[in-house]
């Protein structure tokens, strides 16, 4: 007799041919769900799986797939063994519920659409793939996850079962009013409410004088003939939808007008960046160097989880956040209770390949857009966290990842690619927002047929990396879309890619409608020590030399600040501003005099700054009122080594790497700057410098700033000096943000676990 092993959560199995599938499935569920769910499912720690009440699917597809990949957010693991076996569990449970074979679904689909999104009028309250309403649940995979039969039930008597998350309550306020509609959520403090118009209230309990659960859906019985029902069914079991024009609710709209001026609406965070010129800067002035130190913990929102690196989207009281496995949330911005969630069942990606996190979302209409660490781009309602599309990027099997938040333009996504480390090459990619049609693509290898494939020796752009994992900026006035690459692949051996290799560490000016390279700057030719060019692209007016210019400013991980200008692409100034020992300083084209004996070698040389850079992704911020450029730096070094080792796409082709000296460590400060020069005008000295915590200055005349080891602070924004602090429980990963409500200003950071917001008492 043939047997064979499998392991299944840690237990090896006898795996045999079974003749009865029933009688297989019960062996399996005794070894592996017994401990959980009970001696013939009857219910333990985990629920009772014989009354037939499925609480995440009840058909034989979604019974497999939670058996197979758990549930998110649950304590039930995967079990990832063969589908006989599975189907052989699912088999066992369908015998102690007494439940019938189910039968197939029978109807005309297209008729059933017909009747869903017209007379019928369930696509008023129901979306199904992103078409309908929002008020009911989101039926796109109802007749997966539940059984024909619970269906039926559920158009006839649907207050039987109210699922969780939508329950029906009359709101009486003090004011006299009474609202009436769907919980979101509710604490004893505050409740969150969707009325039958759709539009949310975000509500805190002193107005309110009762809340009163009806027990009964705001869903009308069916009235549909046999024929009808099973063609609505069989609408809903196809998947088919015909698309219909995208139009935004009219109390949740962030038209791309709106994004442009998002300066105008301080009260908000509409961007990534804050704004499209990537400023980092609120024109909120509530709170200042006079009484900063009364500023207190409004409220904290755990991830549940680490590694958290989101900044924030606000728009009127809603807050958009990500998790670090590309899950999102909408929180009221108030409190921070949730209104809804979207946890993405992520695939196995290469870790190797990437960092295993999520640092934001853009918003455009009344739809928020996520890319995810499997390399997709999907769109959820943003009133409800529905799934608009979800779009493949790239495979994300070859190694690809995106980490960084999308950027919303003129009805288009713009996204990137995090593909520096593993033979892999970078690109910027643009979506159609309504569809999810890809509109464009650069490559930031120089691809053939582009005359600067030559800065590349032999076959090794094929391998370039130039990866574009950071959100970029937008000029309205030149229609102007900058995006930043990272370095070339491998890091730190340049020994079998002779040349420039262009386009990495550079800035790229692309024509928005097509992805055309107008014009690029290289900041680091031939990067060797894995500096990356991805900082933030910041675009301000400054005077330089008697003459106003427009320029796009950066400072750069080498330890470079450089002044642009993002008209033209020419080289204005630029100067260290932090300590570095491999050039000698700029030529008047903005390229670095590189010092030698700098290059990694074999046995190592000795470089300051490391690899991590003087500065890196952490937000820095312009600000309007000082005219500084504020940003955090690290004064670090490292001995760098380089090994010679062939390219295989999808594994580590770093070609080297680094050691820091520890002695120096990694002194942290947080300096401004001339932006029309780079000179240092005050720098101010905390622990430790991170690569991650950024800054904002505000209107009110301070710089905050995350640190390292868990603090936000308040400094001056004129001489640097350090007002207050506040420990937020961990260290701090992502930068500083702003907001108000009713005239109220809070601040709000991520640290290493949750979303920490501040207020004046």
């Amino acid at each position: 007799m043939i047997v064979r092993f499998l392991l299944v959560a840690g237990v090896a199995l006898a795996q045999t041919p079974h003749a009865n599938p029933v009688a297989r499935g019960g062996e399996l569920f005794d070894r592996n769900c017994t401990a959980c769910h009970g001696a013939r499912a009857l219910g333990g720690r985990a629920p009772n799986l014989t009354r037939g009440d499925w609480k995440s699917g009840g058909s034989d597809e979604a019974i497999l797939r939670n058996i197979v990949k758990g549930i998110p957010g649950t304590q039930m693991p995967a079990f990832p063994m063969p589908d006989e076996d599975a189907k052989a569990v699912v088999a066992y449970l369908r015998s102690l519920e007494g439940a019938k074979t189910e039968a197939a679904f029978t109807g005309n689909a297209k008729a059933g659409g017909a009747l869903f999104f017209g007379s019928a009028g369930c696509g008023n309250c129901h979306m199904v793939q992103g078409r309908g309403g929002r008020l009911g649940p989101d039926l796109t995979t109802v007749a997966k996850d539940r059984r024909q039969e619970d269906l039926r039930t559920s158009l006839r008597e649907p207050s039987a079962k109210l699922r969780p998350g939508f329950r029906t309550v009359n709101v009486a306020m003090r004011d006299g009013r009474t609202l009436t509609g769907v919980a979101k959520n509710e604490d004893t403090f505050s409740i969150q409410l969707m009325d039958r118009q759709e539009k949310l209230h975000l509500l805190d309990k002193a107005n309110v004088r009762e809340v009163t659960q009806t027990h009964q859906s705001l869903m009308p019985a069916s009235k549909l003939s046999e024929t009808q029902t099973n063609d609505v069914l069989a609408f809903l079991k196809s998947g088919t939808v015909e698309a219909a024009a995208w139009k935004p609710a009219a109390d949740l709209n962030v038209s791309w007008e709106r994004i442009q001026k998002a300066r105008s609406e301080p009260q908000n965070w509409l961007t990534y960046w804050g704004d499209l010129a990537g400023q980092h800067y609120t024109e909120l002035g509530q709170v200042t160097p006079a009484n900063v130190g009364s500023l207190r913990n409004a409220w904290t929102y755990q991830f549940g989880a680490s590694n958290i690196q989101t900044v924030p989207i606000v728009v009127d009281g809603l807050m958009f956040v990500t998790g670090p496995r590309s899950n999102a949330a909408a929180l009221d911005a108030r409190t921070g209770r949730m209104i809804w969630e979207y946890k993405r069942n992520l695939p196995e990606v290469h870790s190797h390949c990437t960092v295993m996190t999520n640092r934001g979302l853009a918003i455009l209409g009344d739809r928020v857009y996520l890319a995810t660490l499997d390399a997709h781009l999907v769109a959820l309602d943003a009133k409800t966290g529905n799934v608009i599309f979800d779009v493949e990027v790239e495979d994300y099997r070859k190694g690809f990842s995106i980490t960084h938040a999308p950027l919303a333009l003129n009805g288009q996504i713009a996204v990137g690619i995090t593909a520096g480390e593993c033979a892999l090459t970078g690109f910027v990619y643009s979506f159609d927002a309504a569809t999810g049609k890809r509109m464009w693509r650069t490559d930031t290898v120089a691809p053939p047929g582009d005359p600067n494939r030559a800065t590349w020796a032999g076959d090794s752009a094929k391998y370039g990396g130039a990866p574009t994992w950071m959100t970029g900026t937008f000029d309205v006035e030149t229609n102007t879309l900058f995006w930043t690459t990272g370095n070339p692949g491998p890091d730190y051996d340049g020994s079998t890619r002779a040349g420039d290799n262009l386009y990495s560490d550079s800035v790229l000016a692309l024509d928005p409608a097509t992805g055309r390279i107008k014009w690029h700057f290289q900041y680091t030719q031939h990067d060797v020590h894995d500096w990356d060019a991805n900082e933030t692209p910041v675009l301000v007016d400054a005077v330089v030399k008697g003459q106003k210019r427009k320029l796009l400013i950066m400072a750069n991980r080498n330890a470079f600040y450089y002044a642009i200008d993002r008209v033209t692409g020419e080289f204005v100034s630029g100067q260290a501003f932090a300590k570095q020992t491999w050039a000698k300083g700029l030529d008047s084209r903005g390229k670095p005099i590189v010092l030698p004996n700098t290059t990694p070698t074999a046995e190592g040389n000795y470089v300051c700054p490391d690899a991590a850079g003087a500065t890196n992704f952490a937000a820095p911020s312009y600000s309007v009122k000082t005219g500084l450029f504020y940003l955090t730096v690290r004064e670090t070094c490292a001995t760098y080594f380089t090994e010679t080792k062939k390219p295989e796409p999808g594994q580590p082709f770093t070609g080297g790497g680094q050691r820091e000296d520890e002695k120096v460590g990694e002194p942290g400060f947080i300096r401004a700057l001339d932006p029309a020069t780079g000179a240092v005008k005050w720098s101010t000295r905390i622990q430790t410098g991170s690569h991650s915590a950024g800054v904002l200055a505000t209107a009110g005349g301070l710089v905050f700033a995350g640190s390292k080891e868990g603090n936000l602070i308040a400094l001056d924004a004129t001489g640097g000096k350090i007002l207050w602090h506040h420990a937020t429980g961990a260290s701090v990963r992502s930068s500083p943000m702003a907001y108000a409500i009713d005239g109220k200003q809070y601040v709000a950071v991520s640290n290493d676990s949750a979303l920490v917001v501040y207020t004046l008492p």
